[in-house]
């Protein structure tokens, strides 16, 4: 498995002194998602928890609707010039009559960590309904959705090290973070609570939160959609198309 921080040398300029000391990083890699063994996308992440990364994204995209629809998800060996598995592609087995996507409609492009959905072919592939019914009677506390940041915070360890990650997590009715992933997408970071969720078949997420670290945009309000989530809790302003 790849490494999830590095060390680099840096000059730290303070206001008396500039001192070359040894700081770190969070490690942004990129992951190629295979399908059945033919090339799918790739894109930027922070290593770790990648299968679920896979389940979740492939899961946004229409691909997969169940646990069941993935046979095996592997990384390929000797990925890497030198031959040595760099853990970096993916290769994800599907189920006999899950939707593979036509050559056409494949992501034959770099994704960045911040993009989204930026390789979808129409909006329109986008603007789809839900395969839950939302819970449109569920309510909330305000005291729960303000404390899930600080809950969200409290189990951001990389973050810790490093400054450098955003994160997402499913806060229970109980004021419990019951799955926390970080990554330096915030589309990443969901996709991997999603796959997690996924992968432990408690989709529809009803009763859950879904809070993050960063904006309420519309690529994040529509996974949270997807999954069945019925709140969205999140540090900063949401866009127009997110409402």
């Amino acid at each position: 498995m790849g490494r999830v921080t590095r060390h680099n040398s840096v000059h730290r300029v303070g206001p008396l002194q500039t001192v070359r000391r040894s700081d770190t990083l969070a490690v942004e890699e990129p992951l190629e998602i295979r399908l059945n063994g033919e090339p799918y996308l790739v894109t930027m992440r922070t290593p770790g928890n990648d299968v679920d990364l896979a389940h979740g994204l492939l899961f946004s995209e229409g691909i997969i609707s169940d646990r069941s629809d993935v046979v095996l998800a592997r990384y390929c060996a000797g990925s890497d010039l030198d031959g040595v598995n760099s853990y970096n592609v993916l290769d994800v087995t599907l189920a006999s009559g899950s939707a593979m996507p036509a050559a056409a409609t494949r992501r034959h492009v770099l994704t960045t960590s911040a993009c989204g959905i930026c390789g979808t072919t129409t909006i329109e592939q986008v603007l789809r309904e839900s395969p839950y019914e939302m819970d449109r009677e569920l309510r909330v506390s305000a005291k729960l959705v303000l404390s899930a940041p600080t809950l969200l915070r409290q189990r951001q360890r990389t973050f810790d090290q490093t400054g450098g990650l955003h994160a997402a997590g499913l806060l229970g009715p109980d004021s419990e973070m019951v799955c926390v992933r970080e990554d330096v997408g915030r589309h990443n970071a969901v996709d991997k609570v999603i796959g997690w969720a996924i992968r432990e078949q408690l989709l529809p997420l009803r009763q859950m939160i879904l809070a993050v670290s960063g904006r309420a945009s519309f690529e994040l309000t529509q996974k949270a959609v997807l999954a069945g989530i019925p709140v969205l809790a999140a540090v900063s302003a949401p866009s127009s198309l997110a409402a």
